[in-house]
């Protein structure tokens, strides 16, 4: 009987390993897996940023191909040589840019420009992106005029055309010694959401518009600078005419809300008239543009304005503004 009972302890024991021998394997292999699967994430995520920065280079060098270009061959010659189809320009709001590159009414008054990037942001998927810098006109043979110039660029057909550009105008003169920084893009990378968040199919070109006109919603209701801090990035940038860019979210709609306070009566209602524009293929980065305006009337003051947005799908799964850029006219 002994015998009997030291046997089935000796298999109980037995037993009792192997299961505990196996509760280690099993849990060996999960650790195994869960670090591989750790490691493959932080692999793609290095990738990603790869391609990125190499979409990020390949943009600069399209803007400075545009910029030595409209040196060797003019201006008007550089922009017919850049432009996409369906691009646009703003000028008394906005208006065709192929059609107005191509009158020659316009060839034979235009001014010649130079200007170098000082800011550029791109989309994962490299089919979108924008560039900003400090740019000098020639408006006669002794007055230079300044300002910065932001432009909008796609990816068609394996090339970068300029789909979009506006002119903030400044009274003072800028160097044109400036270059951009990757690390300057890197904070509203950060901000942006995840591929699988930004891919969702409820992320789509509406959602964006309706954003762009509930943001005109806002500035009525919550005025320029709160509706900014509402609606723009913690690292948003901000150009109007007048001033040097604003970056931050602080100083931007603090400058965003003055101008604005300045151009409008409490009592003026801003009607906002969306246009176009065009969502990344990745989904995280659009832009809009079209007019902001009040209603005429003599017993008020009058505004209107071309807006060009730059925006970002954000790790909170909605759109806020990276680029806000306002051109009076």
């Amino acid at each position: 009987m002994r015998m009997i009972e030291e046997k089935i302890i000796v298999v109980g024991y037995v037993g009792w390993t192997k299961l505990l021998l196996l509760l280690l394997l099993l849990g060996f292999q999960f650790m195994t897996s869960q670090a591989q699967d750790q490691g493959s994430v932080q692999l793609s995520q290095q990738d990603q940023e790869v391609s990125q920065y190499q979409h990020w280079l390949e943009l600069k060098a399209a803007d400075q191909g545009f910029a030595d270009r409209s040196v060797e061959i003019g201006r008007t010659g550089a922009f017919l040589e850049f432009l996409g189809q369906g691009s646009t320009v703003f000028r008394d709001g906005p208006v065709d840019a192929l059609e107005l590159y191509s009158s020659e009414i316009f060839q034979n008054n235009v001014n010649e420009i130079s200007w170098e990037a000082h800011y550029v942001d791109v989309s994962r998927a490299g089919d979108l992106g924008l560039t900003a810098g400090p740019l000098n006109f020639l408006a006669d043979e002794s007055t230079s005029q300044f300002g910065h110039l932001i432009s909008i660029w796609q990816r068609q057909e394996d090339r970068w055309v300029l789909m979009a550009d506006i002119v903030a105008s400044i009274p003072g003169f800028l160097s044109l010694e400036v270059e951009p920084n990757f690390d300057d893009t890197s904070p509203v990378l950060e901000e942006t959401a995840h591929p699988v968040m930004a891919t969702a199919e409820t992320n789509n070109m509406q959602l964006l518009i309706d954003r762009d006109n509930l943001f005109g919603q806002s500035i009525n209701f919550r005025g320029g600078q709160r509706a900014l801090l509402r609606y723009g990035l913690e690292n948003t940038r901000v150009y109007l005419p007048g001033m040097a860019p604003a970056v931050g979210a602080d100083s931007a709609s603090s400058v965003y809300g003055a101008f604005l306070d300045n151009q409008l009566s409490t009592t003026n209602q801003i009607n906002l008239t969306h246009i176009g524009g065009f969502l990344s293929a990745s989904k995280e980065l659009g832009y809009t543009y079209g007019t902001m305006e009040t209603l005429e009337d003599d017993s008020q003051q009058s505004f209107r304005t071309s807006y060009m947005r730059l925006w970002r799908f954000t790790t909170s799964n909605e759109w806020k503004i990276a680029v806000e850029v306002l051109s009076p006219y």
